[in-house]
């Protein structure tokens, strides 16, 4: 969804990739259980899920985590009109979107395809074993 034809972004909820990852600790910004968080989300996959689930949201690259400066992008989220009726009624605050999210990005159609590549290119077989190299007297 575009932000441009939707109401002013600036009272959506933000959500950052580090609010869902697994890696994270409570202290550096995880806002989830570890075991519902997910591991390494990027903004894009975030912004699939909001489509899936169908809730308005903007993607903001140019933005960075305040505890992580080196984390960029957030998302914002729209989760109620304009009115206060739901736009998806199953969720109906944060913490439920920040876990149907982390919920679906391992899912996500990115993640399983990467995780066919590397799979089947880690079968062939392998000649060398051990450390080579020129041994000293």
């Amino acid at each position: 969804m575009d932000a441009s034809e939707l109401p002013s972004i600036k009272k959506w909820i933000v959500m950052y990739p580090v609010y869902i990852n697994s890696k994270k600790t409570m202290a550096e910004g995880r806002r989830i259980a570890v075991a519902n968080a997910c591991e390494n989300p990027t903004c894009a996959e975030i912004g699939d899920c909001c489509s899936y689930l169908k809730l308005p949201f903007a993607i903001e690259i140019d933005k960075a985590y305040p505890r992580d400066f080196m984390q960029r992008g957030r998302v914002r989220v729209l989760l109620k009109k304009e009115d206060g009726t739901l736009n998806n009624p199953s969720i109906a605050s944060r913490k439920q979107l920040m876990l149907r999210v982390a919920e679906m990005v391992p899912r996500h159609h990115g993640r399983t395809k990467k995780q066919e590549t590397a799979s089947t290119s880690t079968t062939a077989p392998s000649n060398k074993s051990g450390k080579g190299g020129k041994k000293r007297r």
